[in-house]
């Protein structure tokens, strides 16, 4: 089934091309007037794409899915994509050292919300779970110049904890990127993350119960406690192309990301993942993105 989602792989990536804009300016001529590009001021990119990734966390079948994204800066604010939602930043980037950014985020978590979404039959048959709101905040920190003049590595954490009531737990995700234009149009990034779950998390979405009515007993998992703690750490690479050439005047790019996560602790150990599932997880999508 082919369905809206946006996934924990690609949190925080979503397109370069403005930090990619800002980094190629300073390599250009100098203009006789202030520089102008498509980032200057109010902008917005959006794009959509068609993602391969596991059918839920832990699950070792694979869905093909739309997957929408949106980012920008209005008013000053800066708008940047969440699994599911978005983060907005409230601390403007200076012109030279390092930046800082700080703002609330919103995502929705829609893992098992859908039994017809469970490519494994019996996992399904442990019924739908409700979706969660997730609100919190995103901190971070940019060191630019690193390993050429134009590079950067970023230090992010977010924090957020469900407000409708499904799991009714928190999530802390702390990542670490490296992000480098490799032309004038064309960018790359390497992202090293990882998640952290409370106990209420890891209940609702690892736990299984020891009586389940609606299956035979020859196809009853072992009962399982799951408690909180490291849920998972991964890679994720990135790459956008302008097709314009010229990633400073907006337009058309094509956006390829490839990603690989590990689930860990009882993410890993529940048997939806250790019997029916795979700790391994991948992913991959293509889109093209808009900027105007």
């Amino acid at each position: 089934m082919i369905r809206l989602v946006a996934l924990p792989l690609i949190a925080g990536l979503a397109f370069a091309t403005p930090a990619l804009a800002q980094e190629v300016e300073e390599s250009a001529p100098v203009p006789a007037g202030p520089p102008e590009t498509i980032f200057d001021g109010d902008y917005l990119s959006v794009g959509i794409g068609v993602a391969y990734n596991p059918s839920y966390s832990g699950s070792d079948d694979y869905n093909v899915n739309v997957l929408p994204i949106v980012q920008g800066s209005l008013g000053g604010i800066d708008i940047n994509p969440r699994p599911g939602g978005l983060a907005l930043d409230f601390i403007p980037d200076p012109d030279e050292g390092i930046a800082f950014s700080a703002g609330p985020m919103i995502r929705l978590r829609a893992d098992r919300d859908d039994v017809e979404d469970i490519n494994d039959d019996i996992v399904a048959r442990y019924g739908e779970l409700d979706r969660a709101v997730e609100v919190g905040v995103s901190l971070g920190v940019s060191y630019p110049k690193l390993l050429n003049p134009f590079d950067s590595l970023s230090f992010n954490v977010d924090a957020a904890w469900d407000v409708a009531g499904a799991h009714g737990g928190m999530a802390i995700s702390p990542s670490v990127t490296y992000f480098t234009p490799l032309s004038r149009a064309t960018a790359a990034s390497l992202t090293f993350s990882t998640n952290f779950i409370d106990d209420d998390f890891a209940d609702y979405y690892y736990t299984v119960p020891t009586i389940n009515t609606l299956l035979p007993d020859p196809d009853l998992l072992p009962g399982f406690d799951a408690e909180g703690g490291m849920e998972s750490y991964g890679l994720t690479l990135f790459l956008a192309h302008d097709l314009s050439g010229d990633v400073t005047d907006g337009g058309l790019s094509l956006v390829g990301i490839g990603g690989w996560s590990k689930l860990t602790g009882d993410a890993a150990d529940t048997p939806f993942t250790s019997i029916r599932g795979d700790a391994d997880q991948w992913f991959a999508a293509i889109g093209v993105g808009y900027t105007f």
